[in-house]
């Protein structure tokens, strides 16, 4: 990542970060609010941080998927739904709920991601085409599910209609959780955890073992990796699944760590902004990651004012409106994309079907 977009990446952060310190009074010191904006970025910037970081498994192997929205969407749906009733339907409980949900959500993406392998590798269907099918599947099914099983007949087992037992639990981490001011920022979630501790793994994973070396050969130039002996299409599966799999975790967050209940679309296009945030990080997790954290702090703004409400003047009381502050995450991807920040480099073969 070159020093523009670093220093445009923190420029963006010092700014909001700035405006709610000024809408902030007396009442509140400035340190609060800052941890508060602080935390609250790192926890809306998770299911960004992990559909970018799916993102980018997926195109550094050379397959474009535009289907991660759809991945996380009918995630958020099964990990809800295996939350309150696998352990019934199987008649005993192997894991607790809400981890049954997780592991069935990360399984649902993996499927989705295999389904997206099948018919980008396999049968060369047209990579844009075939993330589009995936996110129209998956609009269709969990809304037409939730609506079928929870509204119009009840629940399928009787009753009212079910909540998920909670969500996932704060956590703290060992020596970290000690720290003053870094302690309180980094207690989160456990997904929230899980996507920076896989941001760290996903840089070591492409860009210090073999296994990302023949990832971003197959990504660059396939041809070449096939005369060495790489099975190109292999590699290309694999990673396809594990950016499924990525993104399923992204989808367990909306359901299982932030609200304990399903709507449809709920993902609320967070898929496509992970895309563009995968573009900003210039294909790489801590890239990414950074461009997460840009659009989660401009949701966090949003929470944030919402939170210190009864501090802000009435000259800024319009940045209470929802309908004004949310469109800043969507107006920083049209911009992002439109290329204020200069080029960036995708692999060579990004989106091309490798013809053996």
């Amino acid at each position: 990542m070159d020093i523009r977009r670093f220093l445009f990446i923190t420029l963006i952060i010092i700014i909001l970060i700035g405006v709610v310190v000024l809408v902030g009074s007396s009442q509140v010191s400035p340190a609060t609010i800052i941890v508060s904006m602080l935390a609250t970025t790192v926890a809306v910037a998770t299911p960004l941080t992990l559909g970018a970081l799916s993102g980018v498994f997926c195109e550094r192997s050379g397959v474009v998927n535009i289907g991660i929205e759809g991945m996380m969407l009918a995630s958020a749906f099964f990990g809800w739904f295996a939350a309150i009733y696998l352990n019934t339907i199987l008649g005993f409980q192997p894991l607790p709920s809400l981890l049954t949900g997780v592991v069935v959500a990360i399984i649902t993406g993996g499927l989705l991601g295999l389904l997206h392998a099948w018919l980008s590798i396999t049968f060369k269907v047209d990579q844009i085409i075939g993330g589009t099918v995936i996110n129209l599947l998956a609009v269709g099914i969990s809304g037409f599910l939730n609506r079928q099983l929870f509204f119009e007949k009840g629940s399928i087992f009787g009753g009212q209609v079910p909540h998920a037992p909670g969500v996932l639990p704060r956590i703290q981490i060992p020596l970290i959780s000690d720290i003053p001011v870094i302690g309180k920022i980094f207690e989160q979630q456990p997904i929230a955890i899980s996507a920076i501790v896989l941001v760290i793994i996903a840089h070591v994973v492409l860009f210090y073992t073999r296994w990302g070396l023949r990832t971003r050969a197959v990504g660059e130039h396939p041809r070449a990796a096939d005369t060495v002996g790489i099975n190109v299409y292999k590699m290309r599966y694999w990673n396809v699944i594990i950016g499924g799999m990525i993104a399923g975790l992204a989808g367990a967050y909306f359901t299982l760590e932030s609200v304990p209940s399903f709507e449809p679309l709920m993902t609320n296009g967070r898929g496509f902004i992970s895309l563009a945030a995968m573009i900003f990080g210039n294909w790489s997790p801590f890239g990414a990651w950074a461009a997460a954290l840009v659009f989660g702090a401009a949701q966090a703004l949003q929470i944030n004012l919402q939170f210190f409400r009864t501090l802000i003047p009435p000259q800024w009381a319009f940045l209470q409106q929802s309908s004004i502050v949310g469109l800043v995450p969507y107006i920083l991807t049209m911009l992002i994309l439109t290329g204020i920040i200069g080029r960036t480099t995708p692999p060579k073969a990004d989106g091309i079907p490798y013809e053996k």
